[in-house]
């Protein structure tokens, strides 16, 4: 076989696992969620419980920014590296390491002895939180049909809302039964390791995509997936393996650019991500912190307020991907940033006018329409990306969410101080602006995206 006929063997193989059903399908998708929730317990419990690290360690408000940052400091690194060596390496191999550091550095945080080591833990920490999105993405681009690989994508803000209210639930109990501050912390922060281990165990025994074995010219390993999975060994394909050139890890920007879809797709992805993360970094990230200080409740009071807008965003975050294949990503997108430029400017207007009853409202806008759009932003670019650089492509999306992130969390404490409440929510609206600008003028419809 010549190397063009063996490209369109493997141009007609991959398009063949793309437009058909896999049976397993929804189970390996969901098992990919569910460690956004494991994410989302790490990323954003530390927010519900920086009350009680401030009062024990007394920190700065810079070393408190930067306790809660490190995690997403550490996803930076976590995502550029971690996409390259799903490309490389495969996408198995590193889902599975991702977990494995996951519970041995979430039980080493609840350990620290001071803010300063606790900084340390949380950057190592975030490196296998950024590496598991760039593998996961990829896993559900390879392993869905067309339409419904995008829907799952998508749900990955319903499981971060989902983490987030089984950690505010927990964190109320804790305070409920009077369970010492320096324990309700240390323990909040380590039982992220529990469903990291139970995910590790379920993934074991999943199969590299057949996707990624075929792009890798390993056909015999494809054929065996493909008949486990799809109850077909793809014919079309040699029965020995080939040598397939390896593309340079910047290779996917080039290439991306040649094809006018895939390039504003990817570009709008780079937007939004950076938009979505920055709004949610600068205000909701910091909404129990913002109650607290604004007189909205005690401590009590505004957890369980807290908790009742994530239930909100968990019902957004269900009810977008529903709506998908029925408004796009383009309607989604618009509508999301939209409600939420609007709510941050009421919040902001209550916070000048010492309205403060207004902000349970606004917030619950404003995560309502978050959660929508910042459904799709890794998604597109994911799905858009040739397998060949997928998860280099994922990954390189993903560091435009955990830079901002990274940087709103650890900066905007001191920008609370620095320009007041207010000020800094009215700050925050710009975020949403440009997400909307961006969707509006840039992003074409991608639903059902298939060239692969």
């Amino acid at each position: 076989m010549s190397s063009h006929t063996h490209q369109a063997a493997m141009d007609r193989a991959v398009k063949y696992l793309i437009t058909n059903y896999n049976p397993k399908g929804q189970w390996i998708g969901w098992l990919m969620m569910a460690s956004i929730l494991v994410e989302a317990w790490d990323l954003y419990s530390i927010a519900f419980v920086l009350m009680f690290i401030r009062a024990i360690f007394h920190p700065s408000p810079a070393l408190l920014g930067l306790a809660a940052a490190g995690t997403q400091g550490g996803a930076i690194i976590g995502a550029l590296f971690g996409g390259w060596l799903a490309d490389k390496l495969g996408r198995r191999v590193v889902f599975l390491s991702t977990m494995g550091m996951f519970v041995i550095f979430a039980l080493a945080q609840a350990f620290v002895p001071s803010m300063e080591w606790l900084v340390v833990v949380r950057f190592i920490l975030g490196i296998p939180l950024g590496s598991d999105i760039s593998s996961g993405y990829t896993y559900i681009m390879e392993s869905m049909p067309r339409g419904e690989r995008e829907v799952m994508g998508n749900r990955w803000q319903f499981m971060f809302a989902l983490g987030e209210v089984l950690t505010l639930a927990v964190i109320a109990v804790f305070i409920v039964i009077n369970l010492p501050p320096d324990w309700i912390w240390r323990v909040t922060l380590g039982l992220g390791a529990v469903p990291a281990a139970i995910i590790f165990y379920l993934r074991h025994d999943l199969p590299e995509t057949a996707v990624w074995l075929i792009r890798h010219g390993r056909f015999r390993e494809a054929k065996q997936v493909a008949a486990s999975m799809y109850g077909d060994r793809l014919d079309m394909l040699p029965d020995e393996d080939v040598e397939i050139p390896r593309p340079r890890p910047t290779a996917f920007l080039a290439d991306i650019r040649k094809d006018p879809i895939r390039w504003r797709a990817t570009l709008f992805g780079w937007i939004a991500c950076f938009a979505q993360s920055a709004e949610f970094s600068t205000f909701a990230f910091y909404i129990p912190v913002l109650f607290v200080m604004v007189g909205v409740s005690g401590i009590l009071g505004t957890n369980l307020v807290t908790l009742a807008l994530y239930i909100i965003a968990a019902i957004s975050g269900w009810v977008g991907p529903l709506i998908t294949p029925r408004i796009g990503h383009r309607g989604l997108s618009i509508a999301g940033c939209g409600i939420v430029l609007a709510a941050l400017l009421v919040a902001a207007a209550a916070l000048y006018t010492n309205h403060v009853w207004i902000l349970p409202f606004a917030a619950a806008a404003m995560l309502w329409g978050h959660y929508w759009d910042a459904e799709n932003v890794v998604t597109i670019p994911a799905m858009v990306a040739k397998p060949e650089y997928r998860g280099t492509a994922t990954g390189f999306a993903y560091m435009f969410v955990k830079l901002p992130a990274f940087l709103s969390i650890f900066l905007f404490p001191v920008l609370f101080t620095a320009i007041g409440q207010a000020n800094a929510t009215l700050f925050t609206a710009i975020f949403p602006l440009i997400g909307l600008l961006a969707a509006i003028f840039i992003l074409p419809e991608v639903y059902g995206f298939e060239h692969d």
